[in-house]
């Protein structure tokens, strides 16, 4: 979000907003378009066909972001761009040529120049908006596609200690489509108390944007998932076995911030008898709290999980994962996350989970930008 936004902080240039200022929308008519509002306030920077003027013209250095390109100008939800034509770049830590506009054009001039950025990109409908990006949950799968990198750790509170780390990298391709490279890193407790540790079964899934919807707040994607039998299994570290992973996610936005994500799917192991079949179900539940109107994002989200084994006789697990999502950096591109998994039933053998991620969305900047 944060070299998207920076592109939009430089969305207007100091003369345009100047030139308004001068003239505060309480003493003006207000403009009725989206591209009235562009032009009066940003073509003279980022000129009439969106792509930016060269530095001959804006007098500064700095790139202009083009906004002919679909990836950079829908990802973003309308609260990230409108607080950089609001409060203007440093909000998000972009680059201080992008003014605050917030005197100088009423909120609903802001909402309409946003959705006409979106325009220069002939094919913006087939590109699934920021806006239907929700908050990640520990455990269910997000719908929407994403360029992320992530660490996720799990401690188990049993008798038998385990521990399970892994890095997921997400990556996009086109419009709609996502793949998922999971790396786990496994440590084991053995019954004489010694520790294995090593590489787990290493996971590649390809995801697929069907249907989204900005008007309803809807998004529904499929996917699918191969696990592949790199852990040792003799060292408790994988399950030896190669499986299949068929799974659908769906995002809902609901009223004041808060939305629903749905998750369910069915693992088909090569081998059965060794690693029985199974399905899931999860829902997850939550709302943002925006500290300071633009600032920090707090997320309580609720998870329920459960799962099947699809042989005789088999009862459904059902856990319950409470856990609170924050945002660190200004740029909102770096989040934490932390929870417990815990069991509601069937507990003989099942022990709670303390469950974390660190997120990275990467096409928002580095890892040390947007912090200031």
């Amino acid at each position: 979000m944060l070299r998207r936004v920076s592109v939009l902080l430089l969305l207007c240039c100091a003369s345009a907003q100047t030139a308004l200022a001068q003239q505060p929308q309480t003493q003006r008519q207000e403009l009725t378009t989206g591209a009235e509002v562009y032009q009066a306030a940003c073509a003279a920077c980022h000129g009439a066909d969106g792509r930016g003027h060269p530095q001959s013209v804006v007098g500064f250095a700095k790139p202009l972001p083009d906004f002919t390109d679909c990836l950079f100008v829908t990802v973003e939800a309308d609260e990230g761009w409108e607080a950089v034509v609001h409060q203007g770049g440093p909000v998000r830590a972009l680059d201080r040529h992008m003014p605050a506009f917030g005197n100088a054009l009423s909120e609903h001039e802001i909402r309409m120049v946003v959705s006409h950025l979106r325009t220069f990109c002939d094919e913006h409908r087939k590109w699934p908006q920021g806006d239907l990006n929700f908050p990640r949950a520990l455990i269910t799968e997000k719908a929407f596609p994403e360029n992320e990198t992530l660490i996720t750790s799990s401690f188990g509170t049993g008798p038998a200690g385990a521990v399970s780390n892994a890095l997921l990298h997400e990556r996009r391709f086109g419009s709609r489509t996502m793949m998922e490279f999971n790396i786990p890193f496994e440590t084991q407790q053995t019954e004489s108390g010694t520790w294995n540790y090593g590489l787990g079964d290493i996971a590649i899934a390809v995801k697929r944007d069907l249907f989204h919807s900005v008007a309803h707040g809807s998004i529904l994607s499929v996917g699918e998932e191969v696990g592949l039998p790199t852990g040792k299994e003799s060292l408790g570290l994988g399950s030896g076995v190669t499986t299949f992973e068929s799974f659908a996610a769906y995002g809902q936005r609901l009223p004041a911030l808060s939305f629903v994500q749905f998750h369910a799917g069915i693992g088909l192991p090569t081998k059965p008898d060794v690693v029985p079949r199974e399905t899931f179900w999860r829902t997850a539940f939550g709302k943002q709290f925006v500290q300071g109107g633009y600032n920090r994002t707090w997320t309580p989200i609720v998870e329920l999980v459960a799962a099947r084994e699809l042989v005789s006789d088999a009862k459904s697990e059902w856990d319950i994962v409470p856990q609170m999502q924050v945002s660190l950096s200004k740029r909102r591109h770096i989040l934490v996350s932390g929870g417990v998994q815990i069991p509601m039933n069937e507990r003989e053998d099942r022990h709670a989970q303390v469950l974390t991620y660190f997120l990275w969305d990467w096409y928002e900047g580095g890892l040390f930008d947007g912090w200031k």
